[in-house]
């Protein structure tokens, strides 16, 4: 397919602006647009961050590195997950690369520390990239940032009622990094699991962690299954050790754990792979024709070069955030202008669906609203897939809940994980 037509289909009449009229743009034709980029390359979640570029260099090749009539200069970062190096990071693109936009971090904290920094430089707009932190948009949000990837606590919408509920798993572990986007996954998960009347264990673990030997023997043996918040290096020498130690319990997964950076990866941990029940904002199979096209050409355009059998979660995030990003440089002509206004503004109406056909627009706080899924780890065309057996509608941050309630509830935290029950 020609970059032509793809150009037609990302950019076409896919998505509604609200309220939004074009601009005619006040700088020259040939300024480039600089797109800023910060993704995790290095540390637990660099196998995510990969995928991440990988998954952005895609669009903008659809685009041919132009929107609005305007060329975009794509400059790149690396963090490594952790907050203080995800500033330096950011700062280094604003001050010294003079970038227009920031598409960015991944992670959790990096999420928290980049929108407490956009605070400081109000004539820029921020999009996030993968960064899944509850608290980044409910409490305290920035104005000129934005994200419209759904969050850590909306990822795992519909997944405790039905381990509850259909498993009829009465009591369960929660094993979990200590860090912010585990925190909103462990949060989620808890509220609907308690409220349905199960009983939960925690175990927290540093980010980072290598050795799960003493954690592993601290599962209660009363627990009926577990549920396993990790991901990347993270998760993958949690299952390793797992498995090696005979571990049998029925297994829950966390959005970055059924995921393709370890679904793909060779070892012991494959194991316990099988079966596990998981939710996120995509699966690898889902029978909806806008979502095969996709992972077709993702998978056309990476084959042999890195790419996984289909886009990760956290990669997926950031095309997203870049679709919305051209679009609403789309609509306003690439205009930059007066503090950057009239984009913000585009921003605010879009009203588009993504690359999994999902709706996605934003709530008051500039976070995503937008549908999850929930999938099972199957053997599937002759590898390990997540497959999606329930769509959940229309997630908002505050799961249904009036926001005002939700609030009340408390950041979540590893003394706050949303168990009602407790």
């Amino acid at each position: 397919m020609n970059n032509a037509l793809n150009r037609r289909r990302f950019l076409g009449a896919s998505a509604s602006l609200a309220g939004t009229t074009l601009f005619t743009p006040h700088v020259k034709a040939d300024t480039p647009i600089r797109l800023g980029t910060l993704a995790s390359l290095e540390g637990p979640l660099a196998t995510s961050g990969q995928d991440a570029y990988r998954l952005v260099q895609l669009l903008l090749e659809e685009v041919d590195y132009k929107v609005g009539g305007r060329r975009i200069e794509w400059i790149r970062e690396s963090s490594n997950a952790q907050p203080d190096i995800a500033l330096a990071r950011t700062r280094k693109l604003v001050e010294q690369d003079k970038v227009d936009i920031v598409l960015g971090p991944l992670s959790g904290a990096e999420g928290i520390a980049v929108r407490d920094y956009a605070r400081t430089v109000p004539n820029l707009t921020f999009i996030n990239g993968s960064s899944a932190a509850a608290d980044t948009t409910l409490r305290n949000p920035a104005p000129n940032f934005f994200r419209f990837n759904t969050d850590g606590t909306q990822w795992v919408a519909g997944l405790g009622r039905y381990v509850k509920e259909v498993l009829k798993l009465n009591e369960i572990t929660v094993v979990a990094s200590d860090y912010a986007f585990t925190y909103a996954q462990v949060f989620g998960f808890s509220l609907e699991y308690s409220k349905a009347g199960g009983k939960i264990n925690y175990l927290w673990s540093p980010f980072g962690t290598s050795d799960y030997s003493s954690l592993i023997a601290q599962i209660p043996k009363s627990s009926q299954g577990l549920a396993v918040f990790y991901g990347g290096s993270d998760g993958l020498a949690f299952l390793t050790q797992y498995a090696q130690a005979g571990g049998a319990l029925p297994l829950v997964g966390g959005t970055i754990l059924a995921d393709q950076t370890l679904l793909s990866a060779r070892g012991p941990h494959r194991q316990v792979l099988n079966g596990i029940v998981s939710a996120g904002p995509i699966g690898d199979y889902y029978d909806n024709p806008a979502w095969k096209d996709f992972v077709a050409r993702y998978r056309k355009r990476w084959q042999g070069q890195g790419g996984f059998p289909s886009p990760s979660s956290l990669g997926f995030a950031y095309t997203v955030n870049l679709q919305a990003i051209l679009l609403a440089l789309k609509a306003v002509d690439g205009d930059l202008t007066g503090n950057q206004a009239a984009f913000r503004k585009a921003l605010t109406g879009l009203d588009f669906r993504n690359r999994i056909d999902a709706r996605v627009r934003l709530d008051h706080n500039r976070q995503a609203i937008s549908d999850n899924f929930l999938n099972k780890v199957e053997e599937k065309e002759g590898r390990l897939q997540t497959v999606v057996f329930r769509n959940v509608s229309d997630v908002n941050q505050t799961l249904g809940i009036p926001e005002k309630d939700y609030l009340a509830l408390g950041s979540p935290s590893r003394n706050n994980p949303g168990n009602v029950g407790a």
